[in-house]
């Protein structure tokens, strides 16, 4: 039943796809199942990361085109089928008063009418299950915010055929299950960074599990865990070919692959919304769906 069933994964910026969620669409890939990766901005303001990439002056004048190529690869490695919303990236604005997003990104646009060009994709797509981010980006970045925004309007207004006109967006279609990516979660974290000191290593995590003492960061409810461990390598390389964003020496490939799979074999996920019936804890994005597929 594989054949009928449908992933969309919705994300901000090219990469995000990669760092979030990557192992488990490689996963439902080898099985079978239909995934598509929407990315709603071009990522056109996101700082070069990678410091070995850093002064290079043809990356910094075509970050766009770099980053769209960057994407076009770690797509091929992942398996998934991935389509742009078309908007432009807000960067990440900094200092104290934060200075005003830049005029005509995404964070500023109307939420109908974007969450209207996301509804286009679903329809067309008609995915069961869509997956997102949570009411605070994961990370309070404006576009991951945005992207929470416009993902929860589009869910119900997939079927809205008077808010969305079946005219102008396509057949008016319901997803059955929402979700909110929770990769990066404190009983994972927690367990990495106590894996590495019993082996005599140092642990990248320190400094993670400081902050969230120091933000008083929420805990979430993990709902559903995704075995996905045999796919680490792909969601590695994937994000590897990120280069702008990664440092293939950084602090992302510090923890041992044979001890994330020993210790956290799943990624993560927080149930949103579900229209069919569903007992959690799960271990499958489509816990509920198969049956009706």
């Amino acid at each position: 039943m594989t054949d009928q069933l449908r992933l969309m994964a919705v994300h901000a910026h090219p990469d995000d796809e990669s760092s979030k969620g990557a192992a488990t669409m490689a996963k439902y890939v080898s099985e079978g199942v239909d995934v598509l990766v929407v990315t709603c901005t071009g990522g056109e303001r996101g700082s070069i990361l990678n410091p070995k990439l850093q002064g290079d002056k043809y990356v910094e004048e075509h970050i766009h085109e770099v980053r769209k190529k960057e994407m076009d690869e770690a797509r091929e490695i992942l398996g998934v089928k991935q389509e742009w919303l078309g908007f432009v990236d807000s960067g990440l604005p900094e200092g104290d008063p934060l200075p005003p997003l830049p005029e005509g990104c995404f964070a500023l646009e109307d939420v109908d009418h974007a969450a209207g060009e996301l509804v286009r994709k679903i329809r067309a797509f008609r995915p069961q299950v869509i997956t997102t981010y949570d009411e605070n980006g994961g990370y309070p970045h404006p576009d991951h915010i945005m992207t929470h925004k416009i993902s929860m309007v589009a869910f119900e207004g997939a079927a809205d055929t008077e808010k969305y006109p079946e005219a102008e967006y396509g057949p008016a279609y319901q997803p059955q299950k929402l979700y909110y990516n929770q990769g990066f979660n404190r009983p994972r974290t927690e367990a990495l960074h106590q894996a590495m000191l019993d082996r005599g290593m140092e642990s990248p995590y320190g400094d993670w599990l400081k902050r969230w003492e120091e933000f008083g960061m929420k805990e979430r409810t993990l709902t559903t865990h995704v075995p996905c461990g045999d796919f680490y390598e792909i969601r590695d390389k994937a994000l590897i070919a990120h280069a702008t964003q990664i440092d293939p020496d950084g602090g992302w490939f510090k923890v041992p692959m044979d001890i994330q799979k020993e210790v956290w074999p799943t990624e993560e996920y927080e149930l949103a919304k579900s229209l069919v019936d569903t007992s959690l804890p799960e271990d499958d994005l489509f816990a509920g769906v198969r049956d009706n597929a």
